[in-house]
């Protein structure tokens, strides 16, 4: 492919510099006129070769009105002159038909903005050569995209033929051979057909099937070439916000690829995290208001921004039974001890566990009863069980695991804190109403369930998030031959539960967590990840999320964390995380068309959550009901919420 502008001189090591004529340096590119008037050719100086026009004779038409004094001037010995920009664009061909396109393109005020040229080309990526005269000329463009013309994150557009290629500008550095040039490396997006009439982009897609060559054209990318490229095709999908420089166009999420394969959200803490995952989520509830979302709310955040479309649970109402815990679950909350004696203790518990499961009526019509099956048992006969067996003369250990277990079950039912879990009432078979209430089947217009843990003892919390996460994935698997009803879950903190190796060792709800990241999607089960410490959260689980959306990161491990599971189109993007402000993002992956830079919107005040930063400053002005203020404070802390 060579250069479509002939007397540039592309190709032939002369630096990219601005023509010395300011009127044809800013002015912007335009298609040849219809009727092109001749022009007698352009005789060479001796010793300098010109490069011939792609598709023309050596017989040139006139140039365009739009087209300087200097752009149209016979080639001069001059090698700055040789190497000056045409800001006028000759069309490819004269074929039949020609000319009409050529008017229908500048009654459509297509107009192209030159701004460099490709000078390397990579399977991935490439690097372009930009006037910094052209870039700044730009700079105060009536079009936002068009002013961002070259930055660092801006997008760029390069004709392959009748094909537009999108790319991205990830790093920049002065060109040392020229100082008025810069060096730009940029990361191929994908590719949209060139419509033939108006010249705009349509049919975007992501990815690259034809290249182009070095000293092909670059021209910055207009905000009605964005429109057409972040256009939201004919899925489901969820508007969230303004795609970033423009004012005007929408940034969507597709539905069904973001919860697909999981999504990850990340951010420091104040970027405006909790809101953007209220709005996101408020989103796809208006969307599917018969969905089924569960959200682990470790803070208690989420129910005032819920509160209308949402059932709400906490430890007052959430009435989880005990006896929906497997067998691992219940070493974790029942079993104390480490090394060898750990081991004994379980050996116990398995076997009196699945003695005090087969005395529940349930129990009978099962034929074959495991210690993992949720069958209903009383707490009073697994006590006895141990007790029995402790008795017994033929026992392979002393008392002391024994009475162990024993003491630690006493413990859980005397303490008011675990009522929620093992109280004395939730003995009946109650799992089909546990998981009705939980999983929102049927949903009655509130498709999502908040469940707040953070008035949970804090030795158990993992633990019921286990048993929580458990339910999502076991009911998917034995509801395969049912109508499929996909659940989508949430876990807020992600990193308190699914740790790296060098953080914690092995537990049941990172196992669980892990498990739904790695096969959720085969069975209708989403995972959707919320954290502020992605480099805390345990190895591999970052890539599992085929859609990451990230807030400012200020800690150089977790961008570097990022860096990595993300694609590597979107590397460019990768560089602005630090300089985000709150409420803005990076999107990437499954869920968007492209990685894009995006302005969440604004939302409504009751529809936020709860973690709006205190204003020290105006609340340290205010005093007086303190005491009334601690009565109460204090009365709450000793009934532990209720």
């Amino acid at each position: 492919m060579t250069d479509n502008f002939p007397g540039r001189g592309f190709g032939n090591a002369q630096p990219f510099q601005p023509s010395s004529d300011d009127a044809a340096a800013t002015r912007p590119v335009s298609y040849a006129p219809a009727n092109p008037a001749p022009r007698p050719p352009v005789q060479p100086t001796s010793g300098q070769q010109m490069p011939p026009a792609q598709g023309h004779a050596p017989s040139q038409p006139a140039p365009s009105p739009h087209m300087s004094a200097t752009a149209a001037a016979p080639a001069q010995p001059s090698a700055a002159l040789q190497s000056a920009p045409r800001p006028a664009v000759a069309p490819a061909s004269q074929g039949a038909g020609q000319n009409d396109a050529q008017k229908s393109h500048q009654a459509a005020g297509n107009t192209l903005y030159e701004i460099g040229r490709v000078i390397e080309i990579a399977g991935s990526g490439s690097q372009v050569q930009l006037s910094a005269k052209l870039i700044n000329d730009l700079a105060n463009h009536q079009d936002p995209a068009i002013a961002m013309a070259g930055q660092v994150g801006s997008q760029v557009k390069i004709r392959v033929g009748n094909v537009w290629l999108l790319a991205n500008i990830r790093t920049q550095r002065l060109d040392m051979a020229d100082a008025a040039s810069i060096i730009a490396a940029v990361d191929f997006l994908g590719e949209g057909d060139e419509e033939r009439l108006t010249g705009k982009i349509y049919n975007f897609r992501r990815g690259v099937t034809r290249y182009p060559v070095p000293g092909s054209s670059v021209f910055a990318v207009s905000s009605p070439d964005l429109k057409q490229v972040y256009a939201a095709d004919g899925r489901a999908h969820v508007a969230i916000g303004t795609v970033f420089p423009t004012r005007d166009i929408r940034a969507s999420l597709y539905v069904d690829a973001m919860l697909g394969k999981h999504f990850a959200l990340l951010g420091s803490t104040g970027t405006g995290k909790s809101t953007s995952a209220a709005l996101i989520l408020h989103k796809i509830c208006d969307l599917a208001p018969q969905g089924h979302i569960v959200m682990i709310d470790p803070h208690g955040e989420y129910s005032a921004a819920f509160k209308g479309n949402g059932a709400l649970y906490d430890v007052n109402n959430l009435a989880m039974p005990y006896w929906l815990m497997n067998f691992a679950e219940h070493c974790e909350v029942l079993i104390n001890s480490t090394g060898d004696d750990w081991q004994t203790d379980a050996d116990i518990l398995a076997k009196c566990l699945l003695q005090a499961r087969s005395k529940s009526r349930i129990a009978e019509s099962i034929g074959k009863l495991t210690v993992d099956a949720p069958v209903p048992y009383l707490l009073s006969d697994l006590t006895n069980i141990i007790q029995n067996e402790m008795g017994k003369l033929d026992k392979a250990t002393n008392s002391a695991p024994y009475m162990r277990l024993k003491s630690k079950i006493e413990e859980l039912k005397a303490d008011p804190r675990y009522n929620f879990m093992f109280s004395g009432m939730l003995v009946g078979d109650s799992m089909t109403d546990f998981l009705s209430k939980i999983f929102r089947l049927p949903s009655a217009g509130k498709p999502i369930s908040i469940i707040d843990v953070s008035a949970v003892p804090s030795d158990i919390t993992s633990t019921v998030v286990a048993v929580l996460s458990r339910l999502v994935f076991d009911y998917a698997i034995w509801s395969r031959n049912e109508p499929q009803r996909p659940i989508l879950l949430v876990c807020e903190e992600a990193h308190r539960y699914i740790p790296s190796d060098r953080m914690s060792g092995a537990s049941a709800v990172r196992t669980i967590l892990e498990r739904i990241a790695k096969e959720g999607r085969k069975y209708g089960v989403s995972l959707g990840l919320i954290t502020q410490r992605p480099s805390d959260l345990a190895e591999g689980v970052l890539s599992q999320c085929g859609t990451i959306i990230s807030m400012r990161l200020n800690n150089d491990r977790d961008q570097a964390y990022v860096r990595a599971a993300m694609p590597e189109g979107a590397r460019g993007f990768l560089d602005s995380i630090p300089a985000l402000r709150n409420r803005e993002c990076i999107i990437c992956g499954e869920g968007v068309s492209i990685p894009i830079r995006v302005a969440l919107d604004t939302l409504e005040e009751e529809r936020r959550p709860a973690s709006e930063d205190p204003l020290f400053s105006v609340l340290w002005q205010e005093t007086g009901g303190e005491e009334e203020i601690l009565d109460r404070v204090v009365r709450r802390w000793r009934a532990q919420g209720r």
